[in-house]
């Protein structure tokens, strides 16, 4: 100890506590006939000097979250606190649902895993993130088609499909589709992808008050009429509210021939008795007297894993609308994709009020056949009408072999044809 106290190359250390009998001591007190060269011990700091402690109880730790991420906090009957560690398999689900957008291919994978898979990354919002949820999106649809989106319902959202147009289009293998009121017009890029492959299994379209013209339905119908491809699997289509459709844009729709539901109310028909004539002769469609329920948009909806995305779309949309402070952006945000500008009396569906008289719609269904259980016919009677079937055939066929070649390969088809 003297030896200690005598050192004066040793750093004083602070005091010494000794502990006898149950109290502490301090020994620098006790010693007070030890003379020592030691200067005036400094007073003892339980922390270096500068050191400083910041409240963090309001600010996201990403260590702290990490480890209460593992653990499910719940609370008992009499109000303590319970946690419990979480599976391995929801561990792992969150982490690649974090990293969705990294995943190579999800082909072959269980389709149960990556339902969950797709609810965890949508619960996350990974798909509104730009790129990053495009690039998810993408490897759902490749994957799983219909699953993912089998009905999209787009009515009336012009915003959704001007800010998530790819997103749009990644979707494969759908049935119905709803653009009614979107004001797409003839050049618009949604209008010329509705006739990819990735839609061939399109049976429902609604494009009610889009702006359309005799242009973009002989664009839309090129690949039916030319290739046999398409949209050749529609059964419903409705084109009402467009009043640049003519009489000679009805022409293009006798393609479809497994139409069975079609609706051109509020367009630009002038001959009406001849389109009604000439949809029954072509497609055997029969004017219907009154409202169909196919038309009132009912059946259509947005189903499938991501119907809860679409949602998502619209409000980030609309939050960005709103945070504009000028008016004059915001009009002309509702415009900007399309190439013509828009007046306020376009923007108005003439056949908007679902209890206009029956009378000013002009929707046609296909009949029935007729019961195939009725009364057995003679032979005679049914060589009698074979035979009057043929001649019917061999007379229309030599009638008009020319003019049917003309229509379906003509220079303008072909124009539009190349440039897919």
């Amino acid at each position: 100890m003297a030896y200690y106290l005598n050192s004066e190359t040793h750093v004083d250390p602070g005091p010494i506590y000794v502990r006898e009998n149950g109290q502490l001591h301090m020994v620098n007190l006790a010693l007070d006939g030890v003379k020592s060269s030691l200067p005036k011990p400094r007073p003892f700091r339980l922390f270096p000097k500068g050191f400083s402690v910041e409240l963090c109880m309001n600010r996201e730790d990403t260590a702290q979250k990490e480890k209460t991420d593992h653990f499910i906090f719940t609370y008992t009957r009499e109000g303590n606190l319970r946690y419990s560690a979480k599976s391995l398999f929801s561990l792992v689900l969150g982490f690649i649902s974090d990293n969705v957008d990294h995943i190579d291919s999800l082909i072959g994978f269980p389709e149960q895993i990556a339902e969950k898979l797709f609810s965890a990354a949508e619960a996350r919002q990974k798909f509104t993130e730009p790129g990053a949820g495009l690039r998810a999106l993408q490897k759902f649809t490749e994957a799983y088609g219909s699953l993912v989106l089998c009905s999209l319902c787009l009515r009336n959202r012009y915003l959704v499909i001007a800010e998530k147009l790819e997103e749009i289009k990644s979707f494969r293998e759908l049935t119905r589709l709803d653009l009614s009121c979107c004001k797409l017009g003839d050049e618009h890029e949604l209008l010329e992808h509705l006739t990819n492959e990735a839609l061939s299994s399109v049976t429902q379209l609604h494009l009610k008050d889009n702006c359309l013209s005799d242009a973009g339905i002989r664009k839309m119908t090129a690949p039916v009429r030319v290739m046999k491809r398409g949209l050749e699997n529609l059964t419903l289509l409705d084109l009402s509210c467009n009043p640049e459709i003519t009489d000679a844009g009805i022409g293009y729709l006798f393609s479809f021939r497994k139409l069975n539901c079609l609706d051109i109310s509020g367009t630009g028909l002038k001959d009406i008795k001849a389109v009604k004539d000439k949809l029954q002769t072509h497609i055997g469609l029969v004017h219907s007297k009154v409202p169909l329920k196919e038309f009132d948009h009912s059946n259509c909806k947005t189903e499938g894993w991501a119907d809860q995305i679409v949602l998502q779309w619209e409000r980030v949309s609309v939050e960005a609308v709103r945070q504009r402070k000028d008016a004059e952006p915001r009009k002309s945000a509702q415009c900007f994709y399309q190439k013509r500008a828009l007046t306020e009396a376009s923007r108005k569906c003439p056949l908007a009020d679902t209890h206009m008289n029956s009378s000013g719609k002009l929707q046609f269904y296909r009949e029935k056949a007729p019961d195939c259980h009725g009364p057995l016919l003679s032979q005679e009677s049914k060589k009698s009408k074979k035979r009057a079937f043929e001649e019917s055939e061999e007379e229309q066929s030599t009638a008009q072999p020319a003019k049917q070649k003309c229509m379906c390969l003509t220079v303008e088809d072909w124009d539009l044809l190349n440039s897919y």
